[in-house]
């Protein structure tokens, strides 16, 4: 299992993508900007910063909720995914709204 675990976070590393995340993780959330942090903590998930995405395993909130805590951390979104399924442009942008404005 170990194994498999360190081969599909290579996987994912070689590939270059964002929305290739290690096995477990459960969202994926690609800031629209840059940023400078490498991780943070919405509530009781913890986000790390893998490739140019941020990645986070189980969470208790809803995933609309949660996406909104992460726009409030890190600002818009390029995109965000549960379990493998990226939000359509109509959920991202309802997402996107609850951003922090400059």
């Amino acid at each position: 299992m170990k194994l498999f675990v360190t081969l599909a976070f290579a996987a994912a590393t070689l590939s270059g993508t964002a929305a290739s995340a290690a096995a477990g993780d459960v969202y994926v959330a690609v800031p629209a900007a840059p940023t400078t942090k490498t991780g943070f903590i919405t509530r009781s998930t913890a986000w790390r910063l893998q490739n140019d995405a941020f990645v986070a395993g189980q969470a208790p909130e809803r995933p609309a909720v949660l996406c909104e805590l992460v726009v409030r951390q890190i600002g818009s979104l390029s995109s965000f995914s549960v379990g493998g399924k990226a939000y359509d442009a109509e959920q991202l942008a309802k997402c996107n709204a609850k951003a922090k404005k400059a």
